[in-house]
Formats: structure tokens, sequence, C-alpha cells
């Protein structure tokens, strides 16, 4: 009896079926990661040239325009409508422009001023309209939920308490004489 039972062990360990199933539970899960990272990746890259882009464009128009008054509203919403893959884009994106000295130059915070759509009160950010041969740095924040949040980069990426990571552009530029 104990004869039988020891060569239905030996005939099962010998037996070699599903090796490959094994080694794909294993590595599975890893692949998988890799590709939703990537995923990721590419659309985190994609908005922050999408922004950066629109950025460019408004600055131009801002930079061309002699005289006008720009408010802060203006200038989200010419960057929303040329920046089309930030979701949420008009209620996600804080402006910040100042003015700046060449000469005796003071750099920006470190910390940019973002929305957090957990907390009820939205920061005030700096908006300074420029005169004429004036040096005007502009800074953007787009808050962008992630695509894919349990993947390997979202996870990685520093976030807010609601779970959207920053997108932050910088641009600078002089207002032309009137």
């Amino acid at each position: 009896m104990m004869r039988g039972v020891f060569q239905c062990l030996r005939s099962f360990f010998k037996c070699e079926d599903g090796t490959v199933t094994v080694q794909f539970v294993i590595m599975f899960p890893f692949y998988l990661g890799l590709f939703l990272s990537s995923v990721e990746l590419g659309l985190m890259t994609l908005r922050y040239a999408y922004l950066e882009r629109a950025l460019d464009v408004v600055v131009r128009d801002i930079r061309l325009s002699t005289g006008g008054t720009i408010t802060h509203d203006d200038i989200v919403d010419a960057v929303c409508a040329n920046a089309g893959v930030i979701p949420n884009c008009s209620e996600n994106m804080r402006l910040e422009m100042v003015t700046r000295d060449p000469r005796n130059w003071v750099d920006l915070s470190q910390q940019s001023v973002c929305t957090d759509r957990s907390e009820n009160a939205q920061p005030v950010t700096t908006f300074q309209n420029g005169g004429q041969n004036q040096l005007m740095v502009l800074r953007a924040c787009a808050k962008v939920e992630p695509f894919f949040p349990t993947s390997m980069i979202s996870s990685a990426v520093h976030k807010d308490a609601a779970g959207d990571y920053s997108l932050v552009v910088l641009n600078s530029f002089v207002q032309e004489p009137f």
C-alpha cells in the first residue's frame, strides 16, 4: 500500500507539465506593471508637452498684445484652449505671474502654487501685470489625476491628498513697449 503511494508521488514529482505556467504567474505582474507604468509615463509626458506648448503660445500673444490688461482667468482660458489633453483644465490650473528685475534677481519659491481637490479653499496666487520692458515670469501648475493610479510610476510620483500629481511649467518674457 505504501509502495503505491510512493510511486504516485514519484510520478507526480517527475511530471513537468505546467512549468511554464508557474514562470508566467511569477513574471506576469512585473510585465503588467511595466506596461502600465510606460502608458502612465507616456500620458504624463504628453500632458506636460501640451501644457508647455500652450503656455508658450499664450505668452507670445501676451508679449505682442501691448497695452492690454490681462487677468488670471483670461490666461487660464487661453492656456486650456491650447492644451486639449489636460482634463478639467480650467478648474485644475493655477497661474503665478510676477515681475523680476534681471539685474537684481530674486528666485521664485520652490513650492509652486497648485490646486488641491481635497481642500475646500484654494490657494491664492500672485498675479502682477507688468509694464513696458519689464521682465515677467509666468508659472503654470496643473493638477492631473493619474490614469493608472496603482502603476509603479504613479506610486513613485509625489501626489497630493486627492491623489493628483502636478505639472509645473515656467516661462518668462519681456513686455513689449506700448
